[in-house]
């Protein structure tokens, strides 16, 4: 659901940009700060998952390293 104001205003973006190393072109502040917004918002409903009976990632990366595999040599 997106927000009434903006988390991250154009001049805030430029600003943070600047102080990260990262100065952006005046035409570009305000992509950058909707881009924020955008990504905030998504990180938002993420958190509010629950993901109490999902195995972490490494351990379903730890199956698949451990199944066998059946080749089959016809052509």
């Amino acid at each position: 659901m997106p927000h009434a104001e903006p988390l991250l205003t154009p001049p805030e973006a430029a600003r943070w940009a600047a102080r990260s190393g990262l100065p952006l072109a005046s035409d570009r502040t305000q992509a950058v700060a909707a881009t924020a917004d955008h990504i905030h918002s998504v990180v938002a409903v993420l958190r509010e998952l629950d993901f109490a009976d999902t195995p972490p990632a490494a351990h379903r990366a730890a199956e698949e390293t451990h199944k066998v595999e059946a080749h089959d040599a016809a052509v």
